[in-house]
């Protein structure tokens, strides 16, 4: 089988990447013929974990290709797949289409009138976009033999590799038999490993992927809320999130508290969502809520850095670690960072910080930040720690050496990375989300 994957963006790379791994004819194509030139190199634009192996491999093996030439990638393709972006738009939140709609007029112009095509949609988009790509191909291409179908995409930035190949589930929405069995013939390794498959209508698959995006960002943002319960009443978020979360009809992923979710999908995906809702007459008022909370939540973040110093980070020096939205990423959107720092930044701090991977794109969008080559030397010197991202290099930091290059040691772990006992016996003012400080207890039950 033959596809063709508009777009190399993270979704676009990633699947077409994982589809020649499953041993199909793939052609990834973009219109930056920067980025078309860089892949043929075999250089990656975006930092995941195996993927450049992954990428290099099935190109050598002459499955995989990229090319600036829609025309030339649509050219005999069983189906076209449609990865561009569906960023909110500016000034109503709802999902900018007009990246999917141009793809849409393209691909009706190079297809082939003698051979039936599946159009796919993995982009993430609201109801009734399949439809409309539909309207859009039949106006370009009277004559056109094709479907629409909407395959969305569940890839954790991270672990997007293993989330292809290894997924929960495969969702293909779509009322065309024709077109189911092309999707089949695509996904047959899956079907090999009895993965489960949703065959399901254009809407319904639209719709499972905004209400999977918007219940995992509930479900953050309600532990977040009980985190902040459990500070003022001396409870611990965290055997409370374990203590539901092993209740099977909750599940212990994503009851994990922080300052809030970030990265390319929750915050449009929820912000949309919430839109559609609204322009149906059927307002998600939860959704609503959580979009609202977790944008406070950001923000707050910067004035708890403030009051562990003491009330004021005026001329004080604070050592970031982590500025991407998530760990395993170079992902900016969204992050949490980006309402922390120019807060702390706005409050009269100098930030020094470090990221494994994020630095580079995050220069372009945090100023006046001092970037250090490692942990250490963003630390070296600093009134007060702050761990944003829980990147696995700071979870066994040498406490000791960090205690020595600070000047104060004040510690806030955004991220729980470490343990009130562990941070109490390495001398530090340790402050963490959601757990009661050991500073609080009772001196008996210090003892």
């Amino acid at each position: 089988m033959r596809i063709a994957m508009i777009g190399t963006g993270y979704v676009g790379l990633v699947s077409g990447a994982c589809f020649s791994e499953f041993g199909v004819d793939t052609v990834c194509v973009d219109k930056d013929q920067s980025k078309i030139e860089r892949l043929k190199r075999g250089e990656i634009p975006i930092y995941e974990p195996g993927l450049d192996d992954l990428v290099a491999k099935n190109a050598k093996a002459g499955r995989l290709s990229f090319t600036t030439d829609l025309a030339e990638g649509v050219r005999g393709a069983d189906a076209v797949f449609i990865a561009v972006g569906t960023p909110s738009r500016r000034g109503d939140g709802h999902a900018d289409l007009s990246y999917v709609y141009a793809a849409a007029e393209e691909i009706a112009r190079a297809l082939d009138p003698d051979s039936y095509t599946v159009i796919v949609t993995k982009s993430t988009v609201p109801v009734g976009t399949g439809r409309e790509v539909a309207r859009i191909v039949r106006r370009t291409r009277p004559e056109a033999d094709f479907d629409v179908c909407s395959n969305p995409e569940f890839l954790r930035e991270g672990s997007a590799i293993g989330d292809f190949l290894r997924p929960d589930r495969v969702v293909i929405g779509t009322d065309s038999d024709r077109a189911r069995a092309v999707m089949r013939g695509l996904y047959r390794p899956l079907y090999l490993i009895e993965t489960p498959i949703v065959m399901t209508s254009l809407e319904t698959a639209e719709l499972i992927k905004y209400a999977a995006n918007t219940f995992l960002a509930t479900k953050i943002t309600f532990i977040n809320e009980i985190a902040d319960l459990c500070e003022r009443v001396g409870a611990d978020v965290h055997d409370v999130a374990k203590g539901i979360g092993l209740d099977g009809r909750i599940g212990k992923k994503f009851l994990h508290p922080g300052p809030g979710y970030g990265g390319s999908c929750f915050p449009k995906d929820t912000l949309a969502l919430v839109r559609t809702a609204a322009d149906a007459g059927s307002p998600l008022r939860i959704v609503e809520t959580v979009v609202d909370v977790n944008d406070r939540r950001k923000k707050a973040m910067a004035d708890r850095v403030v009051a562990a110093c003491g009330g004021s980070v005026e001329g004080r020096r604070i050592g970031v670690l982590g500025v991407t939205f998530k760990p395993n990423t170079d992902d900016m959107r969204d992050a949490p960072s980006l309402d922390i720092i120019p807060a702390l930044q706005a409050a009269g701090a100098a930030v020094h910080a470090f990221d494994p991977a994020g630095m580079h794109e995050a220069a372009r969008m945090l100023p006046d930040v001092t970037w250090c080559p490692d942990a250490y030397a963003a630390l070296d010197g600093a009134d007060c720690a702050v761990i944003i991202t829980e990147w696995n290099e700071f979870r066994a930091l040498d406490l000791r050496r960090v205690r020595e290059v600070m000047k104060a040691p004040v510690m806030v772990d955004l991220r729980n990375v470490y343990t009130a006992e562990d941070m109490e016996m390495a001398g530090f003012d340790y402050h963490s989300i959601g757990r009661p400080s050991l500073l609080k207890k009772p001196a008996r039950e210090q003892a």
